[in-house]
């Protein structure tokens, strides 16, 4: 009799889940957009992607509370800090933000230099009008959601599930740091090869440094979380520059 429990294919649907409910959703957009008369349809959709990221947050929520669930454990508790190591945690976490900034922000300049002359020219494909409410909204939801999902789904649920399924621990990483990067290509979706190639690149080094340290100390995610948030906030107030009434 087998008594090896089978391998759960969860995990896997999980890894790819965020890339197509981006395309997914934004594809639903530019559906209604397109019945309600727009004469170019994706190219407003896309002008929407904060709240396509919103929905998807929201769904990405919902499918871990119930995984957690079915474990028998609470989605919400690997946001905790450990109060037993937070001394030790803060003071590491800081170092880590002295390698993490260059990491975030560096590949993001090259890349846009690179592919496209000039890194402030992707501006204006990223950071599109929307209605100032929609703005507002983004500011709020935008950052609360991503702190809430993106980190959490990648390293906190998929990557130990790997290693459970019995996945080498550098293949376990790669996995979700690489898919963690390239669901950006569909943030907006864009049928331009510069705009794939930069977004799908631009997190991969950060993505890498999170998964590693994550598997090596996973209560440091509330750190990330926050500073996520933070971020998230941060980028979401350059919507103010394009909103409209």
């Amino acid at each position: 009799m087998n008594t090896v429990a089978p391998k759960s294919r969860t995990p896997w649907f999980m890894l790819f889940s965020r890339l197509l409910l981006f395309a997914s959703i934004q594809a639903i957009f530019a559906l209604v957009f397109y019945l309600a008369g727009s004469s170019n349809s994706w190219e407003t959709s896309a002008n929407w992607w904060p709240m396509v990221v919103v929905i998807t947050n929201l769904l990405c929520v919902g499918l871990l509370v119930q995984i957690f669930q079915l474990k028998g454990k609470r989605y919400w508790d690997i946001f905790r800090f450990d109060r037993q190591h937070i001394k030790g945690d803060l003071l590491t976490f800081l170092g880590i933000t002295v390698l993490a900034a260059p990491v975030s922000i560096l590949p993001n300049i090259i890349l846009g230099g690179w592919l496209f002359g000039d890194s402030n020219a992707t501006l204006g494909l990223f950071v599109r009008p929307l209605p100032f409410w929609a703005v507002y909204a983004t500011i709020i939801l935008f950052p609360l959601s991503q702190g809430m999902t993106e980190i959490a789904t990648y390293f906190n649920y998929i990557m130990p599930s790997f290693k459970e399924n019995g996945m080498r621990p550098w293949l376990a990483i790669s996995l979700p740091a690489l898919m963690l990067g390239f669901q950006h290509i569909a943030v907006p979706l864009l049928f331009d090869v510069r705009f794939i190639l930069w977004r799908g690149l631009m997190y991969i080094p950060f993505a890498f440094l999170i998964g590693i340290v994550i598997h090596w100390r996973p209560r440091m995610l509330p750190y990330f979380a926050i500073v996520h948030v933070l971020m998230n906030m941060s980028f979401a107030t350059m919507f103010l520059s394009v909103a409209y009434y």
